[in-house]
């Protein structure tokens, strides 16, 4: 496994000039709609057993990584989707992992940790650099170039995160102003004058302003949602420095115009993520006929031109 020591934001964005688009393709694999030849096939080498789940969706992840790998700079496991099945599902997720970044793809990690001291330190050092094993320094299972976090308990919850990521050259992306219907229950909320989403905006770029690289972005990033392209604007210009990692494009509703507010003049500064408008591509009608990997290459092409047009639209605004 390569160790990385050059600076996240400067590793995406050589990654996203080499593709050319935004697009991160989310690994969450749900049993009950993987194809059905796979799920018979892994059914009766293990019979029904969470080894036989745990085939199953490593396999199917499998077959996503070698679909999309050379037209995305990076793949999103959400980590729950595997912990519930124990240790066969993390089995697969350690698999998943490793494969994408062979390939070639940076890895973020969906893991949405947050603790303090030694807890944090922990969760840290399992998702953001190798792990020391009596000494020795040995590839982490769930090591992966960048990390979901949880900010709820301020900077103390943060700052080992944003250490371990500086010392071995990955990234963090903070939850601000997320894509559920609910956010606003916590996230809109007053708070000296401003939505709280917006003082965590601020107090994101502050955590990320000594963990900047040569492209002008921190290894600090967050998380905002495309289903509220308004406050996506609004967090864009109180966060000049900051990456954004978008979900919400596709099943959950939102469009190529939706997300376009999250890049910066250049179309950088925000990672776009499909999940199951990809994954189950080859459920829907446009790409029924074709077999699972190759409806998910056609899904993200779609989405690469879908985004490629709103962006040359946004930048002629």
């Amino acid at each position: 496994m390569t160790m990385h020591t050059e600076h996240f934001a400067d590793r995406l964005r050589a990654a996203v000039a080499r593709k050319g688009n935004v697009v991160v393709v989310g690994l969450d694999p749900r049993l009950d709609h993987l194809p059905a030849e796979l799920i018979a096939a892994c059914r009766a080498t293990y019979g029904d057993t969470t080894r036989a789940v745990g085939e199953a969706l490593w396999q199917f992840n499998r077959g996503i990584i070698d679909a999309v790998h050379d037209l995305v700079p990076a793949v999103k496991p959400q980590i729950a989707f595997y912990e519930r099945y124990g240790l066969e599902g993390l089995h697969a997720y350690v698999q998943t992992v490793r494969y994408a970044r062979e390939a070639g793809l940076l890895v973020i990690a969906d893991a949405k940790r947050n603790d303090i001291g030694p807890t944090a330190e922990a969760y840290a050092a399992a998702f953001l650099g190798p792990t020391e094993v009596f000494g020795q320094t040995v590839p982490g299972d769930f090591e992966a170039d960048a990390l979901t976090v949880n900010a709820f308990l301020g900077r103390d919850g943060i700052q080992p995160f944003i250490d371990q990521a500086q010392q071995h050259g990955r990234g963090l992306f903070v939850l601000v102003k997320t894509s559920n219907a609910s956010s606003g229950d916590l996230q809109d909320v007053p708070v000296a004058g401003q939505p709280l989403y917006a003082h965590l905006g601020q107090l994101v770029e502050t955590w990320g302003a000594t963990s900047r690289g040569q492209c002008g972005y921190s290894a600090v990033g967050a998380v905002v949602g495309a289903t509220y392209p308004a406050q996506a604007r609004t967090l864009r210009a109180l966060m000049p420095h900051t990456l954004f990692l978008v979900p919400g494009y596709g099943a959950q509703g939102a469009t190529a115009t939706d997300v376009v507010g999250c890049c910066d003049a250049q179309g950088f500064g925000a990672l776009i993520n499909a999940s199951r408008s990809i994954l189950l591509a080859f459920r829907t009608p446009a790409y029924a006929a074709l077999p699972y990997g190759a409806a998910a290459r056609a899904a993200t092409q779609h989405m690469i031109h879908a985004l490629q047009q709103a962006l040359e639209r946004y930048r002629a605004e």
